[in-house]
């Protein structure tokens, strides 16, 4: 079977995602929700399509600024449904913006996101899964598991022969903090 840290060196698309950002720790509420928003429309998609699409939805979402998409309503709503440029799916659309609005509940009970996140960490991956399922919209286990991965609160996202778990490693994920 191919492993991620196989596939992805060298490839336009994949290389950068994998070097810099797939395990490494995420310390900011705007990069966590766009995390969760690209795996959420990778349901059912290769991860490449998403990150082909990845600048597109950067507009689209206004740099995924969590207040501003929470806001969203049926214009916003009916502009990202004809947008081409992203995944047009409306459970996914819905999710997004119902999502945004759960990250502001979470800020202002625990200040962030994050904070939220490492108040739960660790969990079993069931748990975890089971938590996000009552949370967040449109998260199931290979969604929840592929976020939790790429921001460094499960690990898994590298093979430990892979010179990129070197680095993760040095930066200390929350998992590696256990």
């Amino acid at each position: 079977m191919s492993h991620y840290c196989d596939l992805a060196p060298g490839h336009p698309f994949h290389g950068p995602y994998h070097d810099h950002e797939y395990g490494f720790p995420v310390t900011d509420d705007r990069t966590l929700f766009e995390r969760l928003v690209l795996e959420i429309n990778q349901a059912g998609l290769s991860w490449l399509t998403v990150l082909k699409k990845r600048e597109a939805f950067r507009a689209a979402f206004e740099d995924f600024d969590i207040d501003r998409v929470a806001g969203y309503g049926e214009a916003e709503r009916a502009r990202l449904l004809a947008d081409a440029g992203i995944i047009r799916n409306r459970l996914k659309v819905d999710a997004a913006i119902h999502n945004a609005g759960v990250v502001q509940a979470l800020q202002a009970e625990h200040g962030s996101l994050r904070a939220w996140l490492d108040h739960h960490h660790p969990l079993p991956h069931a748990d975890w899964i089971k938590r996000f399922k009552r949370t967040f919209r449109f998260t199931g286990p290979e969604i929840t598991g592929e976020f939790l991965m790429s921001t460094g609160y499960l690990p898994g996202a590298h093979r430990e022969d892979c010179p990129v778990q070197a680095r993760i490693l040095l930066a200390r994920p929350p998992w590696v903090q256990t």
